[in-house]
């Protein structure tokens, strides 16, 4: 049975909507509704649909505001200066200068595309349209039509996915497989100042944790994925088992943004504590830089002085 649970021409009233259709009891299901089953595995669900929808919707953004770049900046371009910038100076010294040319557009599609996702289950509507039942002289809402994509476990999966695979093409590409084995199972101590009976038992204790370390980053696909579903689906389950009521709605802006600037961090911390070294000199950097064909171009960013 399919119910749009008295679907209004206004926003405001589709969201007085969603108030009375949340204290009807509306059930929140833990996986996406399959909108189009092919078979085999093969579907099209409602969080798929809306990752569609606010990827275009980003896009749309910004072609809109930014067009074409100019050299004298207009708003629009000016603001989405800002917050690149802003960006910029907040993860080139996580990830160092080497890796920061090839992982700095990863980063910040990842920071954009997970925050926008997260407020997208603030929009009315959200979670409240869809299939159900009567149960009790009340509709109850088992399969909304639209849900967020981050509130689905097995998107948060492939976001984990997506970041895990970059992460070992930018280690590899600038950092290396000698670097990459010293700085999982090399003695990291000086030989010289350290007594030579002690060095190695050290380097026995620095093989262990190695492979402890080899643990913990094969995990991460894990740890990253549960942490971004749970704190967003729990945030939907949240404002459905309070009505909306208007207060937890700044509290999920909240964690929106923080979940997605969790990911990200934690994205630029696994690549700059392999990449991002102290004795890097800009000689090697511009090395790097030139010589790697992966590394994507990315331009300086240019701030505008008004006069």
């Amino acid at each position: 049975m399919f119910r749009t649970s008295k679907l209004p021409l206004l926003l405001a009233s589709l969201a007085l909507t969603n108030i009375s259709h949340a204290a009807e009891g509306v059930s929140l299901p833990p996986s996406a509704v399959k909108l189009v089953d092919f078979g085999k595995g093969w579907a099209i669900t409602n969080s798929m649909l809306t990752g569609w929808f606010v990827s275009l919707s980003i896009l749309t953004v910004i072609f809109i505001f930014v067009g074409r770049p100019q050299i004298l900046p207009n708003k629009g371009q000016a603001v989405f200066e800002s917050i690149i910038e802003s960006l910029r100076d907040l993860l080139e010294p996580i990830v160092g200068r080497k890796a920061f040319p090839a992982s700095f557009p990863l980063l910040v599609t990842l920071f954009i595309f997970i925050l926008a996702q997260n407020w997208m289950g603030l929009f009315p509507g959200v979670g409240t349209i869809g299939w159900g039942h009567e149960s009790g002289g009340h509709f109850k809402l088992t399969h909304p039509f639209i849900w967020p994509f981050t509130a689905d476990f097995n998107n948060t999966i492939a976001l984990a996915l997506v970041s895990f695979g970059a992460w070992l093409i930018i280690i590899f590409q600038c950092a290396g497989p000698r670097m990459i084995l010293w700085g999982l199972f090399g003695n990291k101590t000086e030989k010289k100042e350290t007594p030579r009976w002690l060095y190695p038992a050290l380097s026995l204790v620095f093989l262990i944790v190695g492979f402890v370390e080899v643990f913990s980053i094969l995990i991460r696909p894990f740890t990253l994925s549960v942490r971004l579903f749970g704190n967003v689906f729990g945030g939907e389950n949240l404002l459905h088992g309070t009505g909306f009521f208007f207060i937890f709605y700044f509290i999920e802006l909240l964690v929106g943004l923080v979940q997605a600037l969790v990911f990200t961090l934690l994205t630029a911390v696994y690549i700059g504590l392999i990449c991002n070294h102290e004795n890097d000199s800009d000689h090697d950097y511009s090395a790097v830089a030139n010589t790697h064909a992966l590394t994507p171009y990315w331009p300086p960013i240019r701030t505008t002085k008004h006069h």
